[in-house]
């Protein structure tokens, strides 16, 4: 059994190896309609439990399709349907009924703990759809997009990212460590990385830098990132937050700085005229769309990985 919590606890030998069954996977669904199964129905007879205490569109389509497609099922739970942690049950006590119940369970959490508390009682496998520091399917799916479309390994790219610093940023500078690509943030200086994530960026200048101004930042790119200013569940001054980010939208003036063949990448939703201009993101630069499409090729192989499966 293995988790796909974080991408640090991962090898890079597996996360390649993820990435190499994925594009197998992908070239082979090549005009197959949506709920046709893979030739091998890898995981037939496997339950997928997911349960969602945050919104979402992405991550609930893309894991439902890539389980349905690899044989198995899926059953959805929400925070509200649920005991959890209340009426004296335990989340030790729930994750024992979805043991019981799934061979897998996909968890999109607004707590760190709650996840931890996961991972030390389920016995079966628990993938980090979402948490409040990590986004590790999708930075992962991410690569693979990247990959795919630059048509070289990401160690040879340039990435940069322009915004605020949120769960997918965080998992990006794992993944800069991981992979060894050089990564270029830009976020005012309010709203840098936490002192943990910043302890690993001055443990890898070689790789990774940091800049109050995303001009400096952006410099001859090949992939520029970017992720709403305010998220969701932003217990912040929203106004003021905004504010600090003047400067920071990825628009035609800023992308300039970039290779002229740079490619965007936005994980969505969008505040289009915030953090990216509607010339970028609905632009011959974006690739958000194929972005979107990559998650449940991606997420198919970690479902893999997370059985034992990948060969």
């Amino acid at each position: 059994m293995k988790n796909f919590i974080n991408l640090k606890d991962i090898s890079h030998n597996d996360l390649r190896k993820i990435l190499k069954d994925s594009k197998k996977r992908k070239k082979k669904r090549k005009n197959f309609n949506s709920l046709d199964l893979d030739w091998d129905k890898p995981l037939k007879g496997k339950l997928l439990i997911q349960m969602f205490e945050k919104s979402s569109l992405r991550t609930r389509l893309s894991f439902y399709l890539a389980m349905r497609q690899l044989g198995g099922g899926v059953q959805n739970l929400r925070k509200d349907e649920l005991h959890l942690g209340q009426g004296g049950e335990t989340i030790k006590d729930t994750a024992k009924i979805i043991s019981i119940h799934g061979d897998i369970f996909m968890l999109r959490t607004d707590s760190e703990k709650k996840l931890l508390e996961f991972k030390n009682n389920l016995e079966i496998p628990l993938i980090n759809g979402l948490s409040p520091e990590s986004h590790p399917a999708q930075v992962l799916s991410d690569i693979f997009t990247i990959e795919e479309i630059k048509k070289k390994k990401i160690s040879n790219l340039k990435i940069c990212w322009i915004g605020d610093a949120n769960n997918v940023l965080n998992s990006l500078i794992e993944a800069s460590i991981k992979f060894s690509f050089k990564l270029s943030i830009a976020s005012p200086k309010n709203y840098h990385p936490s002192k943990k994530f910043i302890q690993l960026i001055n443990h890898n200048r070689k790789l990774i830098s940091i800049f109050a101004d995303p001009k400096k930042a952006i410099v001859n790119a090949d992939v520029v990132m970017t992720d709403k200013f305010v998220s969701l569940n932003d217990k912040v001054d929203q106004k003021k937050k905004k504010k600090s980010f003047k400067g920071f939208q990825v628009n035609r003036s800023l992308t300039k700085r970039a290779k002229k063949n740079f490619i965007f990448l936005h994980c969505l939703p969008a505040n289009r005229g915030e953090e990216v201009s509607n010339e970028i993101i609905d632009g011959s630069n974006s690739v958000v769309w194929k972005q979107a499409e990559n998650r449940f090729h991606v997420q198919k192989s970690i479902l893999l990985y997370c059985f034992k499966k990948l060969r």
